[in-house]
């Protein structure tokens, strides 16, 4: 299996990248190709490793050469068809043309949905792709989708964004009934803007007919109880709430850390209890879950954050890996065949 990583996406690359990469590279059983400027790659693995090699540090690392670079400020269409030898689309072809099992990219989110969509190709039934991370909830994960590849979004989109999480967790976390919900500013059927209301009712109407467990609207309080297996909702919303969730959970972090270490006596009554305080610190970190999965295109495609460091490249290539193995993305297109 191999595993395609756009080097040079991302705030950090490619240091963050390379980084990343010879991490998981001891922990994964896959191969895992670097895209991008060679000579910038050789240099930084020289730089930081001293190796004049890339195979020095694993048989299983190698470089696909691409001359250009996809910026954050690029118009995604324009980029995608003009820069043909980034390293987005470099790693799009691979993966199309069957010579990896995964992309990644921590690179412009317009361009990866551009160039998913264009070059890799939607699965069939879907209308819009959609980006899927998983958040920490209590005792477990939560998906979300739409975490903001899509911010104006017709009911249909998010009826179908459904669909394709229930079809992943069962698939893959082998979840008999996923619960769903609705994210919206209350419970009532009657609550929220137009596009809210609208999807309410599409699913509400059509839950039976795709074996989806929608059990209504789910307020932002709620998403992260632990009883919700995917929250629903648009592009917009979804990428507010997300980003929302990250500061939280860095501002929790940060203020237990200020407070265990105020003073002598707190720092050393922290201490017995450093073992809980360090799995809690683990929950409550959005770079344990990886990436995004970019649902409803015919390959895996997954986006890391833009601001990926070291750490979070390596849990997403743990994760694509998984995802790659799990062959959800054949599991999703068989499905909407049924459908």
């Amino acid at each position: 299996m191999r595993i395609l990583l756009d080097a040079m996406g991302g705030d950090n690359a490619p240091d963050a990248n390379i980084k990343g990469a010879v991490k998981a590279i001891n922990e994964i059983k896959s191969e895992i190709v670097l895209i991008g400027k060679e000579e910038v790659i050789k240099n930084r693995i020289k730089e930081l490793y001293n190796k004049d090699d890339i195979k020095e540090i694993s048989e299983r690392l190698s470089i696909i050469n691409a001359t250009e670079t996809i910026e954050m400020e690029d118009i995604p269409t324009h980029a995608i068809k003009h820069k043909k030898d980034s390293s987005m689309v470099v790693g799009f072809k691979s993966l199309k043309e069957g010579n990896g099992d995964v992309f990644i990219s921590a690179g412009n989110s317009g361009a990866l949905l551009t160039g998913a969509t264009l070059l890799v190709g939607r699965i069939k039934g879907i209308d819009r792709p959609a980006l899927a991370p998983m958040l920490p909830a209590y005792k477990k994960g939560v998906m979300l989708v739409d975490a903001g590849a899509n911010t104006n979004c017709k009911p249909i989109n998010l009826l179908q964004f459904a669909q394709m999480a229930n079809i992943y967790l069962k698939n893959i976390y082998k979840m008999e009934k996923p619960v769903i919900g609705l994210l919206n500013i209350g419970t009532e059927e009657t609550k929220g803007n137009e596009l809210m209301k609208e999807s309410y009712q599409l699913l509400k109407e059509n839950a039976k007919k795709y074996d989806i467990n929608f059990i209504g609207n789910v307020e932002g309080r709620e998403a992260l109880s632990g009883e919700i297996d995917a929250v629903v909702t648009d592009g917009f919303t979804g990428n507010i709430f997300l980003k929302t969730v990250e500061g939280v959970g860095k501002l929790v972090k940060r203020t237990l850390t200020e407070s265990l270490k105020r003073n002598l006596w707190t720092t050393l009554c922290a201490v017995p209890a450093l073992p809980s305080i360090k799995r809690f610190s683990k929950t409550m970190d959005y770079k344990e879950y990886g990436g995004a999965l970019f649902l409803g295109v015919k390959k895996p495609v997954v986006k890391a954050h833009g601001s990926s460091d070291e750490y979070l490249f390596y849990c997403t290539i743990k994760q694509a890996e998984k995802f790659a193995e799990s062959k959800a993305v054949d599991l999703m297109i068989k499905e909407f065949e049924k459908i």
